[in-house]
C-alpha cells in the first residue's frame, strides 16, 4: 500500500518551535530488515499481479486498475485530526484483512513525541491560502 497519510510536516519545512531541533541521525536510519523485505515482497507481488491481469484482460484493464488506485490513494479526510482509513484503497489492493508491519511494531501516532498538525494550517496549505513564509 502506498503511503496514504499526509507527511508529519505538511508545511514543507521543519518547525523548530513545534517539533524541536532536527535530528539528522534519526532521519538517516535505514528501515528495519524485516520491513524492507516485506516492502520488496509487496512490490514484487503487485508487479506480478499487474502483469498477469495485463496478459489475461489486456492493457486497458490494467490501466483502469492503475487509475482506480491513483484516485483512491488521494481520498483523505480534511485536516489531520483523524487519520484517513483509506478503506477503498485497502479493498482494491487486497490488504484489508492483512496485518501490516505498522500494526505490530510501531505506529508514529502512538509516540509521545508526535505532534499533530494544526487543522487550520493543513487546510490553508491544501487550499493554497497559506501566504506566510516560515
Amino acid at each position: 500500500m502506498e503511503n496514504s497519510e499526509l507527511p508529519h510536516d505538511v508545511l514543507g519545512h521543519h518547525d523548530t518551535l513545534r517539533h524541536g531541533l532536527p535530528a539528522l541521525k534519526s532521519d538517516a536510519l535505514p528501515l528495519h530488515p524485516v520491513q524492507s523485505l516485506h516492502q520488496e515482497k509487496l512490490k514484487f507481488g503487485a508487479d506480478t499481479k499487474r502483469k498477469i491481469v495485463e496478459n489475461l484482460y489486456g492493457s486497458a484493464f490494467a490501466l483502469r486498475m492503475d487509475f482506480d488506485r491513483q484516485i483512491l490513494s488521494r481520498c483523505q479526510r480534511p485536516g489531520n485530526l483523524i487519520p484517513s482509513s483509506m478503506i477503498g484503497l485497502e479493498s482494491l489492493t487486497g490488504t484489508l484483512d492483512e496485518l501490516n508491519f505498522e500494526n505490530i511494531i510501531y505506529d508514529p501516532r502512538d509516540s509521545s513525541r508526535f505532534v499533530a498538525v494544526d487543522m487550520h494550517d493543513a487546510m490553508e496549505l491544501r487550499l493554497g491560502l497559506n501566504s506566510r513564509k516560515m
